[in-house]
């Protein structure tokens, strides 16, 4: 398996900490071997900013487990670290939650980004971590540090990362959804969001997972059937972030993948052939596409880029476009999540299909994704249905799994189903045009791409 670092921080806690940690931690003094894993008495030169707890229960834990740590640094090396606090902590073995894979599980009960912070190098860098992902700052909200210190200490977190092995694949996992009642507002939760999301814009190492839509109701919160307490996930809520994360995992080479024996259909021709973007092209972006990116960056300032294509350029024998956005990996045409956040994207045929077809093909998307299915260039969305929409009500899509999409063409007319169930009942596309596949925000993976088509 590629070695590549992966470094997990998950920064959650909540004043049910010290009830978790005092099941766990002695009041007996600690050893002179212990002493160097003491939290510092006071902030004066200690890197970043904003909240250290030094409660006595918290010190006990911090102590302890940080000395448990080091007694398996040679035994956990190039391992997959998850690194936070009581979520990660109450992860257990996360061993079992992915095939193929190993893991350290570097969470501490109620700790800030600011003990993190001091204790990295020892904790999670002396083990050459095989990968990295980052989901931290719960704990700070409830001690009142704000969204730009809390930001600020994971970009401080980050660089430290990056100077240890500046290939570490660096997976933010968002804030999840908490609750007021927690002292965790939404609002506050969300800023922190948006403010990692602009620290890390256009850095191609860190990839952001969108953990919070993963996990929040109509109202921004947790849910009490993923989250009891409304800080902590049970059992639901771990498989689901597992999840969410094993595509990236696959995407990053870190878990391995079963080779996939598929063969297309009697009748059926593959469009993809697993290895390599053969019969795949970017195609010259056109004055209508122009005047409709230049139009929606008009209306929404917002507005994901959308880069132009001066010229069009093939991709046979290939297994990635120039910038790697769409790549050939594992039997599946992947589009990655683009360092940007959100950039409009296209991948074509380079066969045009003018007759009637069937078109056949299965997907998998990490939380929020949008992509989107081209049909002789009138978009059909693809997406995490549940949470991208616009399809919210499917009741056999499988989320973070792979789903069936069939497409059946007569004249200009497309009946569209996901898994059996109507998308759309007579979707209208032009008389020719190829099969694409469009990039948007978020990790879209396609397989089986197969296609029937008339005389």
């Amino acid at each position: 398996m590629q070695k590549f670092a992966v470094f997990f921080l998950i920064v959650f806690a909540t004043a049910n900490d010290a009830r978790i940690a005092n099941a766990q931690a002695t009041a007996e003094p600690p050893t002179a071997a212990d002493q160097k894993f003491e939290i510092p008495e006071t902030d004066e030169g200690l890197p970043g900013a904003g909240p250290i707890r030094r409660y006595d229960w918290f010190k006990n834990l911090w102590r302890e487990k940080r000395a448990a740590f080091s007694a398996e640094v040679a035994t956990k090396q190039n391992t997959v670290v998850f690194f936070g606090d009581s979520i990660t902590q109450g992860w257990g073995d996360i061993d079992k939650a992915f095939n193929g894979i190993k893991t350290a599980n570097r969470g501490i009960s109620g700790d800030t980004t600011r003990g993190m912070l001091i204790r990295m190098k020892e904790d999670v860098l002396s083990l050459n971590p095989a990968a990295v992902i980052m989901l931290l700052g719960t704990n700070d909200i409830e001690e009142k540090g704000t969204p730009d210190i809390i930001s600020a200490n994971t970009e401080l977190i980050v660089a430290e990362t990056k100077k240890h092995n500046a290939d570490i694949p660096i997976i933010l996992c968002d804030v999840f959804p908490s609750s007021e009642e927690k002292a965790r507002p939404k609002k506050t939760i969300r800023e922190l969001n948006r403010l990692n999301a602009k620290a890390f814009a256009g850095d191609a190492q860190v990839t952001i997972l969108d953990t919070w839509t993963l996990f929040a109701n109509g109202q921004g919160d947790a849910k009490k059937e993923e989250f009891p307490d409304l800080l902590h996930p049970n059992e639901l809520g771990y498989a689901k972030w597992a999840a969410a994360l094993q595509p990236l995992l696959e995407t990053h080479g870190l878990v391995p993948v079963d080779k996939d024996e598929w063969q297309p259909e009697e009748g059926f021709q593959s469009l993809f052939n697993g290895s390599d973007l053969t019969g795949w092209q970017v195609r010259k972006t056109t004055d209508a596409e122009k005047r409709g990116a230049a139009n929606w960056k008009k209306s929404n300032p917002n507005a994901p880029p959308w880069p132009i294509v001066t010229e069009a350029k093939t991709f046979d024998g290939k297994n990635a476009t120039d910038d790697g956005r769409f790549t050939a990996k594992n039997g599946r045409l992947v589009v990655t999540i683009p360092p940007e956040g959100r950039k409009i994207q296209q991948l074509f045929t380079t066969q045009k299909f003018p007759n009637d077809f069937v078109l056949k093909l299965e997907f998998r998307a990490t939380p929020h994704a949008d992509s989107g299915v081209f049909l002789r260039g009138k978009q059909l969305q693809c997406r995490d249905f549940p949470t991208a929409g616009p399809y919210k009500r499917l009741k056999n899509f499988k989320p973070h799994d792979w789903n069936k999409l069939e497409v059946v063409v007569t004249d200009r007319i497309a009946r569209c189903t996901c898994n059996g169930e109507v998308l759309e009942e007579a979707f209208e596309i032009p008389k020719n045009g190829p099969i694409g596949l469009e990039g948007d925000r978020g990790q879209l993976e396609y397989r089986r791409i197969q296609i029937q088509s008339s005389n």
